[in-house]
């Protein structure tokens, strides 16, 4: 899809189409509904089940995939055009069927799966009729895979897995997880790792406790504290080659990553709003409140970093677009993953501020809109690892001088001019 500031007036109309169906009928559900995953809630179910065929018949579900898996095949401009729609509600993804982790988790599934993965655990995915988890961080490591200790060894026809994993999102609710380990400690964690698909059921599968974020309570709570405790799956779950989990992890993060800033932007969006109508509505002292200028250096700050983020984000997915390879926009999308959590925080911050007291209770959402900024710095890697990953990427493109003083030393560039011209100034000066 070539982009030019505008979009294409066919999907434009569908543009228009999920706005107004995220408005009526989708949006309302944040409001009386639980959790987006628990799918033993009938309730929920009665009221999603509806709305996820409408949006089949639209031809707008999992738009992420390929027609072969049921999806539109949407390059990463028009997923970020819609994602930033869809990030207004969190039933949103659920309902057009691009919630993470599953989306991710179909991705790789679709990419590395055998035709028996694929009829097992891909299919009902993609149809929405179950959800997965992907179990990978672990409690004294974090993301980082070179500390990891869970192990899985191979006995016979079966693997056996132990170990501990930690933030494991939406376990509770998930069929299957999606779990990283150690195959090989011989070797380094780029070749020493493996994933395997794991029924949730499966004995030795234990949940220790669901951890909330920020004030959530147990009810609320979906990321898992899990132990594996020789929890023992077929060998035919193994997922793509033994060693292959860093070259599979990095296929699902790159998408995860720009998809996060997609929907980031539909909160901006929102806060923003709410800081504009706060503005023209509240009476202070003099006026309004927009009368004031230190209120319009908010408004304008914040609308300008917006419309930063939002070009940088939908210039990278444009770059995705263009070179089909996560791996030559590694410094766009870090760049991308280290912009987001700071908008995103400074945005709703002064929005909560010129709410006053009402914006900091929790009759108002900015309380959890300024968590997940929190979690944006850290989902999918912590921003100071990006910051790296944008620096060494931006080096690689320089070089150092040669020479005792740099290259734009005024002196010395001077003096090579003058070299340069020498014959040339000579002969104007003869000329005079």
């Amino acid at each position: 899809m070539s982009w030019d500031f505008e979009t294409e007036p066919e999907f434009q109309r569908e543009l228009d189409w999920v706005d107004g169906f995220l408005r009526e009928k989708v949006e309302p559900l944040d409001l009386v509904l639980g959790d987006a995953y628990d799918m033993r809630d009938g309730r929920t179910q009665k009221l999603v089940r509806p709305l996820k065929k409408e949006v089949k018949e639209r031809g707008l579900w999992a738009c992420h995939l390929g027609p072969e898996l049921g999806g539109q095949g949407y390059g990463q401009l028009k997923l970020a055009l819609l994602n930033e729609l869809l990030g207004r509600s969190r039933f949103a993804p659920i309902v057009f069927g691009c919630q993470a982790p599953d989306s991710g988790n179909a991705e790789i599934l679709a990419h590395y799966g055998t035709p028996a993965q694929k009829d097992r655990y891909l299919k009902p995915l993609l149809e929405g009729e179950i959800h997965s988890c992907y179990s990978m961080t672990e409690p004294h490591a974090g993301a980082d895979p070179t500390l990891f200790r869970t192990r899985a060894v191979r006995d016979g026809n079966e693997w056996v897995i132990n170990g501990e994993k930690w933030f494991s999102s939406n376990a509770r609710w998930s069929s299957f997880l999606i779990v990283m380990a150690v195959t090989d400690a011989e070797v380094d964690a780029h070749g020493g790792m493996s994933m395997f698909i794991v029924p949730t059921e499966t004995p030795g599968v234990k949940i220790i406790r669901n951890v909330g974020v920020g004030t959530e309570g147990p009810e609320h709570a979906s990321h898992a504290y899990i132990r594996y405790e020789n929890v023992r799956v077929p060998a035919d779950h193994l997922l793509g080659k033994p060693g292959g989990a860093f070259v599979i992890a990095q296929t699902r993060l790159g998408g995860g990553r720009i998809h996060h800033a997609m929907r980031t932007i539909a909160q901006l969006r929102r806060a923003f709003d709410m800081m504009c109508e706060r503005a023209l509505s509240r009476d202070v002292r003099g006026g309004k409140l927009a009368n004031l200028q230190m209120t319009q250096e908010k408004i304008a700050d914040s609308w300008i970093e917006i419309e930063q983020f939002r070009l940088l984000v939908l210039r990278t997915a444009w770059l995705i677009d263009k070179y089909k390879d996560y791996k030559k926009v590694r410094k766009d999308i870090a760049a991308v993953k280290v912009a987001m959590p700071k908008v995103y925080h400074d945005v709703v911050y002064r929005a909560m501020h010129l709410h006053g007291s009402l914006g900091v209770s929790n009759e108002m959402p900015f309380a959890a809109m300024l968590m997940g900024a929190a979690v944006m710095g850290i989902a999918d890697g912590p921003t100071e690892v990006h910051k790296i990953t944008v620096a060494r990427q931006v080096l690689r493109d320089h070089k150092a001088t040669d020479g005792l003083f740099p290259s734009a030393h005024i002196p010395t560039r001077r003096s090579a001019a003058r070299e340069r011209f020498a014959d040339l100034v000579e002969a104007e000066v003869g000329n005079l």
